[in-house]
Order: C-alpha cells, then structure tokens, then sequence
C-alpha cells in the first residue's frame, strides 16, 4: 500500500483503501497522495467517497493536457503529482461541489380492487 491508500485503512476506511487502489490500477489515480493534504481535504469535505471521487476526476481532468481544465488552479505547483494538486485545490477551495437535494419519496397507493 502506498502512503494515501495507507492513510484511508488507517482511518478504518478499508474498502475506500481498496477503490484507491482500483483506480490506481488502471491509472486514473496516482497514488502519491500526501497524507497531510488528505486528511485537511477530508475535513472540508466532510465523506471521504465523495473526496475520493473529486480526486479522481480532477487528476483525470489534469493528466488529460487539453483546454484549459488541464491547468491547475493553484499557483505553486512545483514538484507536486497530479492527486497533490487536486487535493491542494479542494483545500484552497478552488474547486467544490454541490450534494443534490434530498427528496423524499412517496410510497404510490394501491389501485383498489373490486371483491366478488
């Protein structure tokens, strides 16, 4: 395991540790992940599922090298991998997102059938 991967089994977060290593496999993600950025990109997201998965689309995003959504958002790059920059984008809110509205459902009512 690497060092992000290792940080999500520590947290007791198994099965995000091994769709981590999923993703790595098949070069989505990189698994660079420092674990200092993770754990302040955890606390403003609040799931790590749904950190997980803006991770992942933003390094696809930026390993992809066309338009202008290959560039990051941040000014200091320096040595950082792909996943580093992503999470330092989440960190410095320069990326976001938005949960859907709950909405509950209504159970349908039966048809009422006719007794002979």
């Amino acid at each position: 395991m690497e060092n992000g991967v290792a940080f999500f089994a520590f947290l007791g977060l198994r099965s995000l540790a091994r769709r981590l290593e999923y993703l790595a496999r098949f070069k989505y993600l990189i698994i660079a992940l420092n674990a200092e950025l993770t754990k302040k990109a955890l606390e403003k997201v609040g799931n790590p599922n749904i950190l997980v998965n803006l991770i992942s689309r933003r390094v696809r995003q930026l390993s992809s090298g066309a338009g202008a959504m290959s560039r990051p958002l941040i000014a200091e790059v320096g040595h950082m991998g792909a996943a580093d920059i992503a999470l330092s984008e989440i960190i410095e809110e320069k990326i976001g997102f938005e949960l859907p509205d709950v909405v509950e459902l209504a159970r349908p009512l039966g048809k009422k059938r006719k007794k002979h």
